[in-house]
């Protein structure tokens, strides 16, 4: 009897929370959140850079805000249950973002034109922490080695830098994000995009 009263108190103690239910699924919540800010407002080249530094950065985050995750708390359910709110976030911030135009530059932010027409905008270079070598290499990776031949460079949401060439064509340039070219983008001209803006 007292074999089956310990066996059922490990498989309690294995399964189940030491915390509450509330505060086991309302901590993952609240560290995503946080997070959530802090990398929006980072700059996107320092998070499209892969350096050591960087690595180091995820490494010790992951570990800096793991006790604030899960609390006092081991069990296999609790774990279950956070990996399953993050999941859940994460596609409901998904939904939101692509539904609403409005969510989607406040949550993930906007493009960045760095150059237009072959002339650099310094101050947003340095708003964006983009260094001229980083630009430069850029566009040489495009096979381009005049700045006149460079029509944009937008650092996207990802913090690579896009490079287009000049075009001289009279078509639209429907491909490129409405903050920079305006009516003009796809965003814009697509009858099923306006559907899904709220």
């Amino acid at each position: 009897m007292s074999h089956q009263v310990l066996s059922a108190g490990w498989w309690h103690q294995l399964m189940l929370p030491e915390v509450s239910w509330t505060e086991k699924l309302l901590r993952p919540i609240l560290i995503y959140a946080a997070l959530l800010v802090i990398f929006r407002f980072a700059s996107k080249r320092e998070l499209a850079q892969a350096t050591l530094f960087d690595f180091l950065i995820i490494l010790l985050i992951s570990n800096v805000v793991q006790n604030a995750m899960i609390g006092n708390d081991n069990s296999v359910l609790g774990a279950v249950g956070g990996a399953i709110i993050l999941v859940v976030l994460t596609g409901f911030l998904n939904r939101i973002t692509a539904r609403s135009k409005k969510a989607h530059k406040a949550l993930e932010g906007s493009p960045v034109l760095l150059v237009s027409r072959g002339s650099i905008d310094d101050a947003m270079m340095k708003n964006q922490s983009v260094s001229r070598n980083d630009l430069l290499m850029a566009i040489r990776k495009q096979g381009i080695i005049h700045l006149s031949e460079v029509g944009y460079a937008i650092l996207e949401l990802d913090g690579e830098i896009s490079i287009i060439k000049k075009d001289f064509s009279d078509e639209p340039a429907d491909c490129l994000p409405e903050e920079i070219v305006g009516a003009q983008s796809v965003e814009t001209s697509d009858p099923m995009a306006g559907s899904h803006r709220h």
